[in-house]
C-alpha cells in the first residue's frame, strides 16, 4: 500500500518530495529537530575553552537539543551581561556574585571544582624578592595586585584590605605587570602557564612561595527567563558529575594539569582570605562539587 502511494505522490509532485519525508508521513515517523542553538563569546583563552568544552559536555547529556555557537567577540564583563539580558547570548561564565545572581540565573555547580579559589601570583620575572618573607595576609599589603574592574576577586581583595590596581581590560593586566605598573597579577592556580606561553616577549614569571585561597565559585549563567536550558545544563552537569565525565573533563584540561603539576600546592605558605560577598545560596555542604588539592596524593 505505501509502495503505490508514494509512486501516486511523485506523480503528483515529481522531485519534490524525498522518499524518507514521504515514509515519514505515511507511517507517522517525526523527522529529527534542528538542535537549538546556544550562542556563547568567542576567544581561546585557558577560561573560554575550558567552559565551552565543559558547556558542550553538559548538552551533549541532553542529546539533540542543543548546539554551542559562537557568536559575538569577547569583550568586558558588564558589556556581556548587559547582551545576555537582552538575548543577545544564551550563556555566560563568571565568577559569581549577589549582583551577578540578582541579575541573571546561576547554575550553582562550579564549573572549575573551586580551583579558581586557590591562587598563585604571576609577576614580572626578577622580582621574587619582594614576595620572601611574606607570610600572613598582613604582609602581603606591602605589594600591589592588579585585577580587572569588575571581576568578582577584585571585590574579595579589596574587602582584605589588599593594594589592588583595577583595570578595564584583561589582555591590559599582562602588559601593566610587564611596565612595573603593579607587583602581580593573582591567577587560578591552573591559569599562568597558559597565560605566559601567549605572552612570550613579556618578563613574565609564577611567584614561588605563596597561595591564596577563598570559596570562589565559578558559574554559568543564562537569562533569567531561560529557565529551560538553565534546567538542562544543571541536569548535564549532574549527570557528568556521577558517571564520572566531569571529573575526566577536569583532570585531563591541559590547564588544570599544569596547575596540579607545576604548582605544588603543598609546600606553599597558605593565606587565606575572607569573601564576604558570597552569595547565602552558594552550595559550599556539597563536597561532590568541590576540589580538594590536598587530597590529591591520599
Amino acid at each position: 500500500m505505501a509502495h503505490y502511494l508514494l509512486a501516486g505522490l511523485r506523480r503528483i509532485y515529481p522531485g519534490r518530495i524525498c522518499t524518507f519525508t514521504v515514509i515519514a508521513c505515511l507511517f507517522g515517523l517525526s523527522l529529527p529537530a534542528q538542535a537549538k542553538p546556544v550562542r556563547t563569546v568567542q576567544g581561546n583563552n585557558s577560561i573560554e575553552i575550558y567552559a565551552k568544552g565543559l558547556l558542550q559536555l553538559a548538552l551533549s547529556k541532553v542529546p539533540g537539543k542543543y548546539a554551542v555557537q559562537e557568536t559575538i567577540p569577547n569583550t568586558s564583563e558588564e558589556r556581556m551581561v548587559s547582551m545576555l539580558i537582552d538575548n543577545q547570548l544564551d550563556v555566560v561564565w563568571y565568577a559569581t556574585t549577589n549582583d551577578l545572581e540578582e541579575r541573571l540565573q546561576p547554575i550553582r555547580i562550579c564549573i572549575y571544582r573551586g580551583l579558581l579559589g586557590y591562587r598563585v601570583l604571576m609577576i614580572k620575572k626578577g622580582t621574587q624578592h619582594k614576595f620572601d618573607g611574606i607570610q600572613n595576609l598582613e604582609d602581603l599589603k606591602r605589594v600591589s595586585l592588579g585585577q580587572g574592574r569588575f571581576w568578582a576577586d577584585t571585590n574579595v581583595l579589596t574587602a582584605n584590605n589588599l593594594n589592588v590596581v583595577k583595570v578595564l581590560k584583561y589582555e591590559g593586566l599582562f602588559y601593566m605587570l610587564d611596565g612595573d605598573r603593579f607587583d602581580a597579577f593573582p591567577r587560578g592556580a591552573h591559569e599562568p602557564w597558559a597565560e605566559m606561553q601567549r605572552h612570550p616577549k613579556l618578563a613574565l614569571d609564577v611567584e614561588q612561595n605563596l597561595l591564596l585561597s577563598y570559596t570562589n565559585p565559578f558559574y554559568f549563567f543564562v537569562n533569567k527567563s531561560n529557565t529551560q536550558l538553565a534546567a538542562d545544563i544543571e541536569r548535564g552537569l549532574r549527570i557528568a558529575i556521577e558517571d564520572g565525565s566531569f571529573n575526566d573533563y577536569f583532570f585531563n584540561d591541559p590547564t588544570v594539569k599544569d596547575a596540579i603539576e607545576k604548582t605544588n600546592l603543598k609546600s606553599r605558605t597558605l593565606i587565606q582570605l575572607q569573601n564576604p560577598g558570597l552569595p547565602p545560596k552558594t552550595p559550599v555542604d556539597d563536597k561532590s562539587l568541590w576540589f580538594d588539592p590536598y587530597a590529591l596524593n591520599e
